[in-house]
Order: structure tokens, then sequence, then C-alpha cells
């Protein structure tokens, strides 16, 4: 036997022990709770006072085999099958990347700056989940949200998450890199261009964790070195065309290139550009307007 007796005070001190070399003790915290939780259907209040209850040798060969899934760094968020995401619970799985929190920061932006308009049209380029889009059509009801991504795999994950949310989203598969995927939008003149494009330069492979590369997709992640700003010169070109008069683009950043971004950006023809940090206070968002 794995744990001293059934109980979840022992599954608790069983994964404890087992990860806190892997995880800091918040992010141990939240995998236990949300592990025992998720199993056994609690609630937060109920969880806070199960110590004592009894775990069936099946709950526990579930929590074993999440600890081994960890060991071998699988994502926590793909394990589970979902995660969080702008009130939304988004599925989650390896046909598209997993939605980050500085990410939830870039759709709170957008739904700021546009608190009171209704019926936009909003264009998100490179959608993989559809948790962008999803999360404004959740937010402003009223707007028109398509979502577009070369990975038909990944449509496929974001057609799934608007059903089970049941919101109305257009996914679309299509190459942000080429200009005809874009084309298509042509006669449809649209007010707002939100992306999450792949940005981390090959060379930054060596820095990232092993629960990224091994299972995170690298069409959704990396980008050449000698031109990792490809995304954003094609996606811009293609915006000036796309967008109505003062239209505007949201971008989420590496955060190392904000400065280049930014000079890009002016070079294509775009104003009022803003750089905005997330908030550990590193470069993270772009918002700039068509003249």
């Amino acid at each position: 036997m794995f744990v001293q007796n059934n109980s979840i005070r022992a599954a608790k001190a069983y994964m404890q022990d087992r990860l806190h070399e892997q995880f800091s003790a918040s992010e141990l915290r939240q995998i236990v709770r949300e592990s025992i939780c998720f199993r056994l259907d609690l609630s937060p209040s109920e969880y806070l006072l199960s110590d004592d209850q009894l775990l069936s040798e099946s709950d526990l060969l579930f929590l074993r085999s999440i600890v081994k899934r960890l060991l071998n760094h699988e994502p926590f968020q793909y394990i589970m099958g979902s995660t969080h995401f702008c009130d939304l619970v988004i599925k989650t799985d390896a046909r598209a990347l997993i939605p980050r929190p500085e990410t939830e920061e870039l759709v709170n932006w957008i739904s700021e700056y546009y608190s009171s308009s209704q019926g936009l049209k909003v264009l998100d380029v490179c959608t993989g989940s559809g948790c962008i889009a999803l999360a404004l059509k959740h937010a402003q009801p009223s707007w028109n949200l398509v979502g577009l991504d070369i990975s038909s795999q990944a449509i496929d994950l974001a057609n799934e998450n608007a059903n089970v949310l049941g919101l109305q989203v257009d996914f679309k598969v299509g190459d942000a890199l080429e200009g005809n995927s874009l084309e298509q939008f042509d006669d449809e003149r649209i007010d707002c261009i939100v992306s999450n494009p792949p940005y981390i330069p090959e060379s930054d492979r060596e820095q990232m964790e092993k629960n990224v590369l091994l299972y995170e997709p690298d069409l959704a992640l990396f980008v050449p070195n000698k031109d990792p700003l490809v995304f954003y010169r094609s996606i811009g070109v293609s915006a000036m065309n796309l967008l109505k008069g003062e239209g505007m683009v949201f971008f989420e950043i590496h955060e190392e290139l904000g400065e280049k971004t930014i000079e890009l950006m002016r070079e294509i023809g775009f104003v009022n550009i803003e750089l905005r940090k997330d908030l550990q206070g590193k470069n993270r968002m772009l918002k700039l307007q068509k003249p």
C-alpha cells in the first residue's frame, strides 16, 4: 500500500511527498486540491473538512496515476482535461496550448477597451483552443467572433469548447502567414483583431520547462531565430487591409521583444501604440490602431 491508510489526509501527504521537488508549495497545494475535488466532486468548503474522509482503492489508484504522470512532466491541465480561463472551463489537450493567466489579462484589456461597444466583428488569429474568442464572446454576447488557426486539430478542439460552453464562435482553418487565409475576410471589414501567435525563438528551447517541450505543440510555440516577429509582420500587414478605419489590434508578445515589435508595427503604419505589462511586470501586450 502506498498510503498509510485510505484517508484523504494520507493521500495528501503521499502526493506532497512525491511531488514537492517538482512544484512550488502553492502549485502543489492547488494540484492536490483540484485532483481530490475532481475525483470526489467536492466543493472547496467540503475539501477543507475532508481530511478524515476515506477513499476507495479506485480513488487511490486514480491519485497515484496523476502523480506518475506529473513525474513524467505531463501538464496537470492535460491530465485533468480542462483549465479555468476568464470564468470559463476550457477543455485542454495536446491539440493546442494550455491557456495562460497572462492571456486572461489580454482578454480583460479588450473587454475594458470596448466595454460599451455592441455588435463588434472580432477576429482571433492563432486561436488554438479558442479560449480568447470564447472568453470575449462570453463577456460580450453581441459581438461576432471568428477564430482562425492553421491546425485543424486545434480548430476541432475550439469547436468542442464552443459546443460545451454554448457559445457561438465561427472557427476556421487558416494560416496566419498566408495572405490568402485572411483574404476570406476582405469583404467583412473587422473592428478588432487579437492574436497570441507563436513567438518563442528556437534558441529559447533550452530554457523551457519539460512539461511544455514534451507535451505542448511546437507549432504553436516556436518561430525561427532569424525572424522571431514573422507572425506579427504577417498579421500586421493583413490587418491594415482587413480592419475598419481606426480599427484596433491587440497582441500578446514576447517579453523581451516589445520595442522591436513596436518598431515593426510603426513601420507597417500603425499609430497610438501602447505597451502594457502583465501582473508579473513583464512587457506582455500591445494595443495598436489603424489610422
